[in-house]
């Protein structure tokens, strides 16, 4: 299955820059430079650029350029951690229920998300992550088979899918949202929460250097989980 454009000029940038041969600070090729270098539109290569920018990976200058960001500069108000390590971390016990673990059709919505065709094969897994014998997370998750074929043979009982997709498909980049959702009765009854407690919601996309590998929404009691960060501003 061919990759889009705009994913492949993304995959080579981060491969420059993970070989080092693009350093910090190191200019890259324009948004003209690279439609040439890649027979595309400069709408495809500006959009390779802008996601990346907007990830971090990136910083544009007006009327200067695009260039390495620093590593330093790079830390993310939302850290991408195994749960299970976060509950352990505390000194609490972690335990998980498998609630499914199979094959299914992709929807429009999770089409786009994962960039694969609509109705294709991907794989679906739903699980609920406990911290003191509490519901703290209800994990679903859509993967792309491709990059993933051996998803559906795993126990996550053993280790989480975070776990093993860090194993197998190494993350390279990550884009969050986050909003305060009321939880559905289903939700309801897997966080064993009341009607009226709000949780917090994570939308997660998580790529390799080959893709879109995972799109997932982690699902969280308000009263039983919050958001933290620290930021550091150079003088």
């Amino acid at each position: 299955m061919a990759i889009p454009k705009f994913a492949e000029i993304k995959q080579y940038i981060i491969a420059c820059i993970e070989s080092g041969e693009w350093e910090e600070n190191a200019r890259v090729p324009s948004e003209n430079q690279l439609a040439e270098l890649f027979t595309c539109s400069r709408m495809t290569a500006r959009r390779a650029l802008t996601e990346l920018t907007d990830n971090g990976v990136l910083e544009r200058s007006q009327g200067l350029g695009t260039f390495v960001a620093g590593r330093k500069s790079q830390s993310s108000m939302l850290a991408i951690r195994n749960i299970a390590d976060e509950i352990k971390d505390r000194g609490h016990g972690y335990s998980v229920q498998q609630l499914l673990l199979q094959q299914v059709n992709a929807s429009a919505a999770i089409a786009i998300a994962l960039e694969v065709d609509l109705d294709s094969p991907i794989f679906h897994s739903i699980l609920v992550h406990c911290e003191q014998g509490l519901p703290l997370q209800v994990e679903e998750r859509y993967v792309n088979p491709v990059l993933v074929p051996d998803y559906l043979l795993q126990d996550f009982s053993l280790q989480t899918p975070h776990e093993y997709l860090s194993q197998v498909a190494p993350l390279t980049e990550a884009h969050h949202t986050i909003e305060a959702v009321i939880a559905n009765s289903e939700l309801q009854q897997r966080l064993a929460i009341p009607a009226t407690e709000p949780c917090l919601q994570i939308l997660r996309r998580t790529w390799s250097r080959q893709g879109v590998v995972s799109f997932a929404r982690l699902v969280h009691p308000g009263s039983r989980f919050k958001l933290g960060g620290h930021l550091t501003f150079s003088k």
